[in-house]
């Protein structure tokens, strides 16, 4: 940023003139006055608010107040805000179900409505407002795509729920279904999990996807850190949000869009703090769709490459013991951010959308004496990241494992294929898998789910069974929650709608995890494994039109993000 875009001498009313000047847009205004914009507020800077509120769930539900918030931060700053909505699919509440395939979906929707809405509106900035796991990495795709003075201001985690004088979360619930259904648990005790587990409105608890795309995109540049992160039911939350609308207009001012934020170097940087938070291997997913719409070149090795430098420092939930509200009192994002400066793993020159750099916004954490969530370098939880990129006979374009929360490295054991998620719940739900068995779960990719549902049902009913938490492993062409924990491979590609080799696995294959070698086998040969591709046929989409049939005309691999083209 040169100096004198530093000092604000950029237009901040430079894309809606058009909408707005002259005596022949006079029918524009005029419609717009109709709605109760005055002629003055007309001639500001007229800034997009995009907001995914809705009522269904409490991620997004207390949006509308956000939104308020950061209206009151641009008109305070001199601009006029105009706020519309886009879509939201809560992952929770469908997941296992036919509507999770919605969910990933639901990421390519937010982008295109989000850009459709700005580049018909000539927004001369745009906050983006996200409260859900596919909010982040939707609206942060737009906002590349539109490349305006923009940021994107995340709701905020919800506060804990108690049971028993303990936190608990939905990952909670979700494991103590599990034990339900293996009679570990009576109807009062899941009940009572139940009711307890979600108190406020906000985002799930954990380092999940929400909370790990949400600092992620603080150490990307286009959130600003410090203040996204708040959590949703603190009284400081609807602050910041007004902070947020004030920054809105200063990056106006100064021409701070995101090309000059999202660079090769600060997606390298939001990487390397998901691996060292333990955060969702979602992230995978959603950076390489990010730096697909901002033309960077990232590979799925690369994400392996940053993990295997980063060491894992935060104590969090699902591997961990702590909760998003926990880490944000420790310290937070600057205080993650100092660490990893200290220690030479990130670049602290980068830029925020604040208008300070990485490193100036990392001296001014503050560290709650003695708190024991963001570890020192010293005191590292495990010496490399929570994230692995696995290759193998199995997966030839690369896997996923989360390995933050768990000490396997190898595995070896039988498989046990479905051809669908719902099958393999209810194998683990009626006792048919066994200690050492590997669950094996197809079609559920990108295209063949479509839209890779993610297997939380499943993985969460094998961790809440005691004896095959510690000794089941699972692979998928589809996804994981961030709340999943164990061993457990996703994002297998290619996908076996695909004619990928997990479509060749048949029951009683032995699977292979080796993870210090990096490699995901089926022991059976490649003469073998092409012999049975010879009777493969490849199954009839499950949808033959609508928004899922386009979705399968159109995205790619998962390897390369899942993008639409």
């Amino acid at each position: 940023m040169s100096s004198n875009e530093s000092n604000g001498s950029h237009n901040p009313k430079k894309y809606s003139v058009p909408l707005t000047e002259g005596p022949n847009r006079a029918a524009a205004r005029s419609y717009l006055r109709g709605v109760g914009f005055s002629k003055e507020d007309l001639h500001k800077p007229i800034i997009g608010i995009a907001n995914t509120w809705t009522e269904i769930g409490p991620c997004n539900f207390h949006l509308r107040d956000i939104a308020e918030a950061v209206k009151q931060g641009i008109r305070e700053a001199g601009g006029t805000p105009m706020e519309f909505n886009t879509i939201t699919i809560s992952d929770g509440i469908t997941m296992g179900t036919e509507g999770m395939k919605a969910s990933l979906i639901s990421r390519e929707v937010i982008a295109d409505s989000v850009e459709l809405v700005a580049r018909g509106n000539l927004f001369d900035g745009l906050v983006a407002i996200a409260g859900c796991d596919k909010n982040m990495p939707g609206t942060v795709m737009a906002l590349a795509r539109l490349d305006i003075p923009s940021l994107m201001v995340y709701g905020g985690s919800i506060k804990p729920g108690k049971l028993n004088g303990v936190d608990i979360t939905i990952q909670n619930v979700f494991e103590a279904i599990g034990s339900h259904a293996a009679g570990k648990l009576d109807d009062a005790g899941l009940e009572a999990v139940e009711a307890a587990a979600c108190p406020t409105a906000g985002a799930c608890g954990g380092q999940f996807t929400a909370n790990t795309m949400a600092m992620a995109c603080e150490f990307l540049g286009i959130s600003p850190i410090g203040l996204s992160g708040v959590p949703a039911f603190l009284p400081e939350k609807l602050e910041s949000a007004r902070e947020a609308g004030r920054l809105i207009m200063q990056a106006a001012r100064n021409d701070l869009r995101p090309s000059k934020l999202i660079t090769p170097q600060s997606i390298e940087t939001a990487i390397a703090s998901v691996a060292a938070s333990g955060g969702s291997t979602n992230a995978v997913l959603h950076f390489l769709a990010i730096a697909h719409e901002m033309g960077i070149k990232l590979d799925i090795d690369d994400f392996d490459r940053i993990s295997n430098r980063t060491p894992l420092l935060c104590d969090l939930k699902p591997g961990g013991n702590y909760v998003a509200v926990d880490y944000y009192e420790a310290g937070g994002s600057r205080l993650l951010a100092k660490r990893l400066i200290e220690a030479g793993l990130i670049d602290g020159s980068l830029p925020n959308v604040t208008g300070k750099t990485l490193a100036e916004e990392a001296a001014l954490a503050v560290e709650t004496p003695g708190q024991p969530v963001i570890h020192t370098l010293e005191n590292a939880i495990k010496p490399t990241g929570g994230l692995v990129i696995l290759k193998g006979n199995l997966a030839p374009e690369g896997c996923v494992i989360k390995v933050a929360g768990h000490k396997r490295l190898e595995h070896r054991g039988p498989a046990r294929v479905f051809d669908a998620e719902q099958d393999a719940f209810h194998a683990v739900e009626s006792g048919q898998i066994k200690p050492n068995d590997v669950i094996v779960i197809r079609y559920e990719g990108p295209k063949g789910g479509p839209g890779m549902r993610e297997m939380l049902q499943v993985t969460a009913a094998v961790a809440g069974i005691p004896e095959l938490s510690e000794t089941v492993a699972l692979l998928t062409d589809g996804r994981f929650s961030g709340a999943t924990r164990g061993l457990m491979a996703g994002h297998v590609a290619p996908e076996a709608v695909d004619a990928g080799p997990i479509a060749a696995v048949r029951e009683g294959d032995m699977i292979h995890f080796d993870i210090p070698n990096r490699k995901l086998d089926v022991e059976v040969s490649d003469a073998v494994l092409a012999e049975r591709m010879k009777d493969w046929k490849k199954p009839e989409p499950r949808y033959k039109s609508g928004v899922f049939r386009k979705y399968i005309n159109t995205v790619s691999s998962a390897a390369q993000g899942a993008v639409t083209n």
